[in-house]
């Protein structure tokens, strides 16, 4: 639910002092360990090299999306003769894993990304690592110069004294202690960090002494010469005010001086760095945590901040299958009205923090606060051209053999032919479509899962089919590769778009007339398969260019333009089980069991029909949570109302649909024949 208002008790109270403007800094990891700065300025330089000598492999050509992996796997193991392997070491792309990752290594190589400054005090080292835009994404990555997160979560917390000397709190080994007795000993997301214009970082002094003193990680502000540091207790362990302080993650508010001489936090200096020519630039876009009591922390964000709800964005209880979830995101509103798309991909006045917390015992968000407790559960970055960043890191972990990888998402969440479906959109007879649909998979252009092979050319297709397959009818057989994104954007996406946001694994979300790309690497900082870790999202906001009929001009852009992909929690949970029972039908047909395979299919036309169903009321959600918010930023309370009640209909809509489906599938699953 929304947060409660509070409202002062007598009509003469002083109102509250304005609230301090905040934007986004920086993030904080604690990590096992680091290797020296020399040696990943040894990888920076090879990598440089990498592009300098290997365009022609590297970049994109008419007829090959992304690198020639072969001959750039070759060039890159060329390069060892000059310059070594540096951090990397000589692996196999194909034995690459996510376990046990050095994360500025991934940072490096997969993103592109350089070291611009670090630190050191006697027991802690410090890296800052940030893409080529100095206004953009700022990583604060620590170590102990000798025990891992491990080692100090199993001490018993040390009566340590502050490190004597001028070495800032903040990179003092208590607080790596305090973080991995607190969070299972892991490594993780240890503070989010927000630069406070000036004069507003003791306006959050006072309204946390007052309102939420337990959350204070000190007694006051610390002062250092350019700079004033303010770090607070995220969360509570419960409710807010009753409980205890959670002693893991902090937020930090840092109040700097103009020509500060210090990078990111006062103990860094800057570092030299050269970013290669294919580099792309990132942008914070929003922090997400994972918490026990969402109502709590989003209070206590609005006493201290002024954060509010977005309710245009607030996903309200999502369910996925068994597991449920209730999601709001919160941020300030700097009102502003962004010009054009480079403004909102460089903005970084709009602060957004998505809050989830568990509703059922199963699923993700459960797992990880049963498993670490709560936390920082993924960082969301911004960029301008997502399926190229994409293409590049995956090209680069199968050269390289380092990086990052990104979830599989089954092909099925972008679309299957299926003789019902070409039928029902080409008008033509269902014996004619399942001719059609035979055809394709007698020569492998379709498989038994009803998947498309992506590199199918429009000539190849024709061939397959009988002659004098109408044009038009061809045109759907070619969409039946991206068919269920097509349903959601229609003609204003080319072709050669959708290929690539199929090839590269991308989601895709729409909220009114925008549209969100949206990718999540897998788990970093991660020691163990099967681990509960923290991991990375990338996104791109492609904003509408409507024009504003009252001036005839296009409409100023608003920040977070496409929402947070609220669509894609239902869509991507029943495109996996379509996928596994349409494997299951696959395997049974070519055993020649068709009991086994009749019982898989009627599974898959059900996910199928459950996804069908779901899209035009997840539509019809979306919508309506987007006109709410255009109507309570324009003061329409009335209409507000109106379109709120719609998105709890739509809500409660899904629910029905959910029920249905899930109760079919219990019938089914009990009338499940012998081997299935």
């Amino acid at each position: 639910g929304a947060p409660r208002r509070r409202v002062a008790r007598f009509s003469e109270a002083p109102a509250p002092p304005a609230m301090a403007t905040v934007s986004f800094s920086h993030v904080h990891m604690y990590v096992d360990s680091l290797r020296e700065l020399e040696d990943y300025k040894k990888l920076e330089a090879k990598l440089n090299t990498f592009v300098d000598s290997s365009h022609a492999v590297l970049e994109t050509t008419s007829s090959r999306v992304g690198a020639d992996v072969v001959g750039g796997r070759a060039a890159w193991l060329e390069l060892a003769s000059a310059h070594g392997d540096p951090c990397t070491g000589v692996v196999d792309p194909a034995a690459w894993t996510g376990q046990m990752q050095d994360v500025v290594e991934q940072m490096l190589v997969a993103l592109g990304w350089r070291i611009t400054g670090s630190g050191q005090t006697a027991e802690t080292r410090s890296l800052v690592v940030t893409s080529k835009a100095e206004s953009g994404v700022k990583f604060v990555i620590t170590a102990h110069g000798k025990q891992t997160m491990q080692e100090l979560g199993d001490a018993l917390p040390a009566k340590r004294q502050k490190t004597a000397g001028d070495a800032p709190d903040h990179f003092d080994v208590r607080h790596l202690e305090r973080f991995a007795q607190h969070q299972a000993s892991r490594q993780g997301i240890a503070v989010l960090g927000f630069s406070v214009a000036k004069g507003g970082l003791d306006n959050i002094y006072q309204k946390y002494k007052t309102l939420h003193p337990k959350l204070l990680a000190s007694d006051e502000p610390r002062q250092y010469p350019g700079a004033k540091i303010l770090e607070v207790y995220a969360y509570y362990k419960g409710e807010k005010g009753t409980s205890e302080a959670d002693h893991g993650t902090l937020l930090r508010f840092i109040e700097s001086d103009a020509g500060a001489d210090f990078w990111v936090l006062p103990g860094l200096k800057r570092t030299a760095a050269t970013f290669d020519t294919m580099a792309t630039p990132a942008y914070c876009d929003h922090w997400v945590s994972n918490v026990v009591s969402r109502t709590g922390f989003l209070d206590t964000l609005e006493d201290t901040l002024g954060f509010t709800p977005k309710v245009d964005f607030n996903a309200g209880v999502v369910a996925a299958g068994e597991a449920q979830i209730e999601s709001t995101v919160t941020g300030n509103d700097p009102n502003k009205r962004l010009e054009d798309e480079v403004a909102v991909l460089m903005d970084q006045s709009q602060v957004y923090l998505p809050i989830n917390n568990a509703l059922s015992e199963v699923g993700h968000v459960h797992l990880y606060l049963k498993e670490i407790g709560q936390g920082v559960q993924h960082i969301a970055s911004r960029v301008r051209d997502l399926p190229a960043l994409v293409q590049r890191a995956n090209d680069y972990r199968k050269m390289t053999g380092a990086g990052v990888s990104f979830l599989s998402i089954p092909r099925s969440y972008y679309g299957s032919l299926t003789a019902k479906k070409l039928s029902q959109d080409s008008k033509i007879d269902f014996a004619e479509a399942q001719k059609y649909v035979e055809a394709l998979k007698k020569v492998g252009i379709l498989d038994n899962s009803d998947i498309m092979d992506l590199d199918a050319t429009r000539e190849k297709v024709a061939a397959a089919l009988p002659a004098g397959v109408g044009a038009g009818t061809l045109d759907w057989v070619m969409r039946g590769r991206y068919s269920n994104m097509y349903m959601l954007l229609g003609d204003h996406l080319s072709e050669a778009s959708y290929l690539k946001i199929v090839s590269n694994n991308i989601l895709v979300d729409v909220q009114g007339d925008d549209l969100l790309m949206q990718i999540f690497t897998s788990t970093v900082l991660q020691r163990a398969a099967g681990q509960e870790a923290p991991f990375l999202e990338f996104i791109q906001r492609v904003c509408s260019e409507k024009q504003d009929p009252a001036t005839g001009k296009p409409r100023a852009m608003k920040p977070g333009c496409g929402g947070f992909g609220i669509r894609n929690f239902l869509t991507l949970f029943l495109s996996i089980e379509v996928s596994k029972a349409t494997k299951a039908r696959g395997n049974a047909e070519a055993a020649g069991n068709a009991k086994v395979a009749e019982y898989y299919g009627s599974m898959v036309e059900a996910f199928t029909a459950q996804l069908d169903e779901s899209n035009p009321v997840l539509t019809a959600i979306s919508d309506a949570m987007t006109l709410e918010g255009e109507a309570l930023e324009r003061g329409d309370k009335a209409e507000a109302t109106k379109h709120e009640a719609a998105k709890n209909k739509g809500q409660e809509d899904l629910q029905t649909v959910s029920t249905k489906y899930k109760n079919l599938m219990k019938s089914l699953r009990e009338s499940a024949p012998q081997g299935a």
